[in-house]
């Protein structure tokens, strides 16, 4: 490969860094949140489970569901309209009410009991990984420019390192003494 490849190699992967530089940190950081939304309550509540012993096929109706969850005033969950959408965990004997305003409501699935009332950041963490929490038009045109951006610096990456490595090994083949037996 000839030098200027070599050099416009270097000028693309720096400058493109630098482009990228404030995105890709906000794709990193939000990514290892949701790595372990699990393992922190904070990110997602946990799912509850219902007691051991009881059958935990659904049985509650819809209007059951928004009755349940109108009983707690925090979530202020009062219509059809305020509910984002349900989770329905048959093995586990529970319905999961998320809001638009991204409180969770987790109820028995047979007796409509409130089994935890919790804030849920893993959707708002999510928006922000794929950038539609920026602005409108965030995701397509700004993270996505900037992950085909990213994968340009792969491949500069690349390049320099099979640049570096031809060059070393070139320079320890001519210093090695030649044997002339």
């Amino acid at each position: 490969m000839s030098a200027s490849f070599r050099k416009n190699s270097r000028s693309i992967h720096l400058w493109l860094s630098l482009v990228i530089f404030i995105p890709v940190i906000i794709v990193i950081a939000s990514g290892l949140l949701l790595q372990v939304k699990k393992e922190f309550d904070w990110i997602q509540p946990p799912t509850q489970k219902v007691q051991k012993g009881q059958n935990s096929a659904p049985t509650l109706p819809f209007e059951g569901v928004l009755d349940a969850v109108k009983q707690v005033p925090q979530v202020n969950l009062n219509t059809w309209d305020d509910i984002d959408r349900l989770d329905v965990r048959p093995g586990k004997g529970i319905i999961k009410v998320r809001g638009k305003n991204h409180w969770e409501v987790q109820l028995d699935a047979q007796s409509g009991d409130v089994l935890q009332v919790a804030y849920r950041r893993t959707d708002t963490i999510e928006a922000i990984h794929d950038g539609s929490w920026f602005f409108e038009g965030a995701k397509l045109w700004l993270f996505l420019p900037a992950a085909l951006l990213l994968f340009v610096l792969w491949v500069t990456g690349l390049v320099m390192l099979y640049t570096t490595l031809k060059s070393k090994y070139r320079k320890k083949k001519y210093r090695q003494p030649l044997n002339n037996s």
